[in-house]
C-alpha cells in the first residue's frame, strides 16, 4: 500500500511514519519498477505499536532495542511505570503548591515567599534539578534551531550576492602560513551559503547517526547534532567574511577568525552553563 494508505490505516501523519522509518524501526519494501515504498500489513502493525509505545513515554532508542531483542518489553514497561510514578508524584507536589498559592488571593509576585510553601528550599532545588537542566538545554538549543540556521544561511547568501559584482575573477579559498595557497573563480563565493544548506540537510543527518552509539538519549543527541550543525554553518559564514576582508586588505591571517569563532561558540555554551548554575543558587 502507498504512504497515503498507510496514513489512513494508522491514523498517523506522514511525517511520523517517515520518521520511524528513518530511525530504522521498520523498513518497507520498494517497488522495483518505480522505487516507491510499499507498506505491508506487518509495517502497519509495526507503525501502530511504535506509536503506541511512544505515547507511553518510551524513547525511540529504547523501542529500537525492543524491536532488535536487545531489551525485554515487559522490563522496559515496568521501568517506565516507575518513571511515570515519580513524575506523577512530582506533579502532585507541584499541584498542591499551586493550590496553596491560589488559596491566598492577596499573594503577588512581589510578596511571594517560597518558604511559606516549601519547608526545605534547598532540598526542593535538588529535587527539581532535572528541570533546571532542561532550562539550560533549552537556552543552548536556541543556537541549534532552524531560525538561527536560516539567519546564518541568509547572511551567507546576502554577502555572496552583494559582493559578487565587486570581486576579482579569482578569489582565495585556501591559506597557508598567512598566504593564499589556492584560488577559485569568484562564483565560488556562493559555495558558502550552499554549504550551509548541505550541512543542515545532509551532514546533520550523518552527524546524528554517528552520535547514536555515543549519545543514546534522543533529545540530548538532537541537541548536540543541531548545535554542531549550526556551528559548522557559522564557521562557513566566518570563512566567507574572512575571504572578502582578505581581498580588501582588512585582514591577513586566519588565526583571528579561528579565535573569534571559538570564542563565540564557547560563550554560547558557557552562557547555558552559567544560566543553569544561577538558577540553582540557593536563596535564604
Amino acid at each position: 500500500m502507498t504512504i497515503k494508505e498507510a496514513e489512513e490505516r494508522t491514523g498517523l501523519a506522514r511525517s511520523n511514519i517517515r520518521f520511524y522509518e528513518k530511525e530504522g524501526l521498520f523498513c518497507p519494501e520498494r517497488n522495483p519498477q518505480n522505487g516507491y515504498r510499499e507498506y505491508t500489513e506487518e509495517n502497519i502493525e509495526d507503525i501502530r505499536k511504535i506509536a503506541y509505545l511512544r505515547t507511553l513515554g518510551i524513547s525511540i532508542e529504547t523501542i529500537r532495542k525492543i524491536i532488535h531483542h536487545e531489551a525485554e518489553l515487559a522490563e522496559v514497561v515496568r521501568e517506565q511505570e516507575q518513571i511515570l510514578n515519580r513524575q506523577i508524584s512530582d506533579m502532585e507536589k507541584a499541584k498542591e503548591i499551586c493550590r496553596q498559592i491560589a488559596l491566598d488571593e492577596t499573594v503577588e509576585y512581589d510578596t511571594l515567599r517560597i518558604e511559606d510553601y516549601t519547608a526545605d528550599v534547598q532540598k526542593y532545588w535538588r529535587d527539581n534539578e532535572k528541570l533546571f537542566r532542561l532550562d539550560s538545554a533549552t537556552f543552548v538549543s536556541a543556537w541549534g534551531g532552524t531560525a538561527v540556521w536560516a539567519v546564518i544561511t541568509l547572511l551567507c547568501l546576502a554577502a555572496a550576492v552583494f559582493m559578487y559584482p565587486h570581486l576579482p575573477e579569482q578569489i582565495p579559498v585556501q591559506y597557508h602560513n598567512g598566504e593564499v595557497s589556492s584560488e577559485a573563480k569568484k562564483i565560488f563565493i556562493f559555495a558558502y551559503p550552499a554549504a550551509c544548506v548541505i550541512i543542515r540537510l545532509i551532514l546533520r543527518v550523518y552527524i546524528r547517526g554517528r552520535l547514536t552509539a555515543l549519545v543514546p538519549e534522543q533529545p540530548r543527541r538532537d541537541l548536540i547534532t543541531d548545535y554542531l550543525s549550526n556551528s559548522l554553518c557559522f564557521i562557513a559564514l566566518s570563512a566567507e567574511i574572512f575571504s572578502i576582508l582578505y581581498l580588501y586588505g582588512f585582514v591577513k591571517n586566519i588565526a583571528p577568525l579561528v579565535i573569534v569563532d571559538a570564542a563565540v561558540l564557547m560563550v554560547i555554551l558557557l552562557c547555558g552553563i552559567r544560566k543553569q548554575k544561577s538558577v540553582l543558587v540557593l536563596h535564604d
